[in-house]
């Protein structure tokens, strides 16, 4: 087991009358010859305030004391460190935040108030032994996950601990066993006990959870289990009633819910969340009107919804609804160029993203890796487009707004400059200022007929 130690961590054990372990998933992660974290838990059987006079004495920096809960945040320069004295927890059922905790010098006592075995196996610093009081080192060398006591009662003291099993299970590729899995399904419910803030925060972590340790594809197996466990159900319900709701076979191999799973597995790792809710809609539509029309436009809404209620960010969430309402433009191909070059230039802030959804959306139809014939095409519109010297925003557009001064009114000029960019699209020669200067004089009569008009 080769445990990267600081030498400031190595004085501070050194110091200590006590033994100080390291916990948690340095040392699972060092035992599964899995690359270091950054961030190291400590724990002993001795008060936060000694720890953190110790810790001083041997130059490592400390930001917090928590005496109630026996926590000390520092830092040695190198790593994160989060001291812990041993304790047991009590729960209100459910919050993430024990009710109480009571102190002990009991190293057993510590390991079963932890989540699941895997994490309660703890490393002298001083001696370099291990004490293992659960027999976690046989789960990580078989790659399990068990919980440290009966898996009903874990789940049920902390909702969290519902994503931390699929977070986990995905990063690490440790298989929960089926009473692992049966205890968090008995307890998805628990989940709503858990601010909205801190499930967005884990399920973004499920889904780059393949980056963690490099692992292909671990974000979908993260999100197997949370469909197995039922948690899926109760934050994303929206997503999840797409079960069983079967689709075309010339176009799907799978169900609603599995291919936006399956979208997920084979989106490119910036667009996974909008890869997930793409089709979120489709439920709805069929509900409403019996087939999957307009589910793009429904599903815009529906996943503002989701994410407003996840408190996820604005910008995340203007990009995931932009794409889920954009997904199905030329689904089938036929649109003509000349339209598509204008949709580009029109959505050209999320032309990228949105490429990278469709294929992955025609990748998680049947499995399908081999290039979508819509983005094939686009792309060979998008090069005949800059090869004709095509703008693409405004900044390239060859006249500025100060230019059609006295050909339209100021407050025309930022509808005059849209439409100019449009119009270049077809033809990138005409972005030449004397030819947008006439087109501008054009415009400018059509807007006039139009308010005389009105």
């Amino acid at each position: 087991m080769n445990l990267q130690v600081s030498e400031k961590l190595r004085a501070l054990a050194q110091k200590a009358p006590f033994p100080l372990y390291i916990v948690g998933g340095a040392v699972r992660d060092a035992l599964a010859d899995l690359p270091a974290s950054p961030d190291v838990d400590l724990c002993a059987p001795a008060p936060a305030e000694q720890l953190s006079a110790l810790a001083k004495e041997a130059g490592i920096a400390v930001n917090g004391v928590y005496k109630t809960t026996g926590t000390v945040n520092m830092t040695d320069g190198e790593n994160k460190l989060e001291f812990t004295s041993f304790r047991t927890d009590r729960y209100g059922g459910g919050e993430h935040a024990p009710s109480s905790v009571k102190f002990t010098k009991d190293i057993r006592k510590d390991a079963l108030r932890r989540d699941f075995k895997c994490n309660a196996v703890y490393y002298n610093i001083r001696t370099g032994e291990l004490a293992d009081p659960l027999g976690g080192i046989s789960d990580i060398e078989n790659r399990r996950i068990t919980t440290t006591r009966d898996a009903d009662e874990v789940f049920a003291e902390d909702g969290l601990r519902l994503m931390r099993l699929a977070r986990q299970a995905a990063q690490l590729g440790f298989v929960p066993t089926v009473e692992c899995i049966l205890g968090a399904k008995f307890n998805a419910a628990r989940i709503a006990k858990i601010v909205p803030e801190r499930i967005f925060a884990e399920l973004q972590l499920i889904l780059h959870a393949d980056e963690k340790y490099g692992r292909t594809y671990a974000h979908y197996e993260g999100l197997q289990v949370l469909e197995a466990t039922d948690v899926l159900a109760y934050i994303l319900p929206e997503l999840a009633a797409g079960k069983g709701m079967a689709q075309r076979s010339d176009f799907h191999a799978h169900d609603v819910l599995e291919h936006s799973l399956r979208t997920c597995k084979y989106a490119d790792k910036s667009i996974r969340l909008a890869a997930l809710l793409h089709d979120v809609g489709k439920p709805a539509a069929m509900r409403e009107t019996g087939k999957f029309h307009g589910h793009d436009v429904l599903g815009e809404g529906i996943a503002r919804e989701v994410l407003e209620r996840l408190k996820a960010p604005k910008k995340v969430t203007e990009l995931v609804c932009r794409l889920t309402a954009l997904h199905m433009y030329d689904l089938d191909g036929k649109a003509r160029e000349g339209k598509v070059r204008s949709f580009i230039v029109k959505n050209y802030d999320v032309y990228e993203p949105l490429l990278l959804l469709k294929q992955a959306d025609y990748s998680g139809c049947k499995d399908d890796l081999a290039p979508c014939p819509t983005l094939v095409k686009w792309r060979g519109i998008e090069e005949k487009m800059r090869a004709e010297g095509v703008p693409f925003t405004l900044k390239e557009l060859a006249v500025r707004g100060d230019a059609l001064r006295g050909i339209l009114p100021a407050e025309q000029t930022g509808r005059a400059l849209e439409a100019l960019l449009l119009w270049c699209a077809q033809d990138g020669r005409r972005n030449e200022k004397g030819a947008l200067l006439r087109e501008a004089a054009r415009l400018a009569k059509e807007f006039a007929a139009e308010q005389t008009d009105g």
